[in-house]
């Protein structure tokens, strides 16, 4: 089987991509434009809580925030966190399911990075390499700020590069059976009252 039949890395990108720049028109989530039923949507969907949660994270890191707003804002990030390990385990659940059909070889190795976490730092990424565009396009910056900026976007956009092909040739390994595909759920406990003692202990 061919890997780009499959899931193309690039495109994955492109999803991400299209997700900032979406977001970013309004500095707001947007509307999802895939078919709900589609690894695309959950693709866009992943990356618009990643981008959420990107500015939550500036946002909470100003001087001049008040105690409780703090609170509130770190409660949002526990939530998207969450958001984002459900959102990737549906991403590997559909990687599983293109796969199920391969027959897998007795020595097949098991990585430890599932393709779906692989499209996480993907999809952070992204962001970094948005952000660092920003930075290098500023007119109020110094030529010494813009030009360590670029060295940064030279940097991250190697690294886009990087990942597309190990993506690509993670995915590849599973078709010819070389690499075998297990979903680990995260099963996080902080959010949960039944689990965190933080919570059970102080209903």
């Amino acid at each position: 089987m061919e890997n780009k039949a499959l899931l193309d890395a690039k495109h994955v990108v492109s999803v991400f991509q299209k997700s900032v720049v979406d977001w970013h028109k309004e500095e707001k989530p947007s509307k999802n434009p895939y078919d709900q039923h589609t690894m695309d949507y959950t693709l866009y969907q992943k990356n618009q809580v990643d981008t959420i949660q990107w500015h939550i994270e500036d946002e909470i890191r100003r001087p001049d925030i008040a105690l409780e707003e703090v609170v509130a804002l770190k409660r949002k990030i526990d939530a998207l966190n969450q958001d984002r390990t459900d959102t990737v385990e549906k991403l590997d659940d559909f990687v599983g399911n293109l796969i199920k059909d391969v027959r897998v070889k007795d020595n097949a190795r098991l990585n430890s990075e599932s393709p779906a976490w692989l499209m996480d730092r993907m999809s952070i990424l992204e962001l970094k390499i948005f952000h660092m565009e920003e930075q290098v396009s500023r007119q109020d910056a110094s030529k010494e700020h813009i030009q360590n900026c670029q060295n940064k976007l030279n940097i991250l956009t190697e690294q886009r590069e990087d990942l597309i092909v190990c993506l690509d040739e993670l995915i590849d390994d599973y078709t010819k059976g070389i690499r075998r595909f297990k979903v680990y759920r995260q099963m996080k406990m902080y959010n949960d009252k039944n689990l965190n003692p933080s919570l059970y202990k102080n209903k």
